[in-house]
């Protein structure tokens, strides 16, 4: 699915960031930057999801980089991942769910706004909401314990990244299977 390539930064920023803070936000800045101007030459817009991961890993690298190079991986995860979760709580509340601009299907035929597409992108976007909301509250303990070692804050990250990757891979698939069951009756 094409909104996986939209996490591709957060991804490459959180399996690279434990070991090295500095070398996950470069890399997720240089993920950022090329899946928008790849896209933007397709397509001369602006995707929610692709233009805050650019701004938020751009000013991550440049702040960490140049101004405060000591900040936390932990205080980094977390701006991160309250970042990510803003974004998806923004398309909600703007009632554009962020993974319905990378469902080229639906939208090439002009279906974008049929209540079963909207449905299964409103359910990813609160997936991957729910997914960064826990990853945050996972930086936040470790931030406020920390005697909580570092590695089960990565671990939790992880482990909730790639159940979100794992439910946009399957969600989709159920209801979309569904509907031609039901067509073919």
């Amino acid at each position: 699915m094409g909104i996986l390539l939209g996490f591709a930064p957060y991804i490459a920023f959180a399996l690279v960031s434990g070991v090295s803070i500095s070398l996950g936000l470069w890399l997720a800045f240089a993920a950022a930057f090329v899946i928008t101007v790849r896209d933007f030459v397709e397509s001369p817009t602006l995707r929610l999801l692709d233009a805050g991961s650019l701004v938020l890993f751009a000013v991550l690298a440049l702040f960490t980089g140049f101004i405060e190079p000591g900040l936390s991986i932990q205080a980094v995860r977390l701006v991160a991942d309250g970042g990510f979760l803003a974004m998806a709580i923004a398309s909600l509340l703007l009632r554009r769910p962020m993974t319905l601009e990378y469902d080229h299907e639906h939208l090439a035929e002009g279906d974008a706004n049929h209540p079963r597409a909207l449905r299964v992108h409103y359910v990813l976007a609160v997936g991957w909401g729910l997914a960064f909301a826990l990853m945050t509250a996972a930086d936040v303990a470790t931030i406020l314990h920390p005697d909580m070692p570092l590695s089960l804050d990565l671990a939790a990250g992880l482990a909730i990244l790639g159940l979100a990757i794992a439910f946009t891979l399957r969600y989709p698939a159920g209801p979309q299977n569904a509907a031609r069951a039901r067509s073919r009756h």
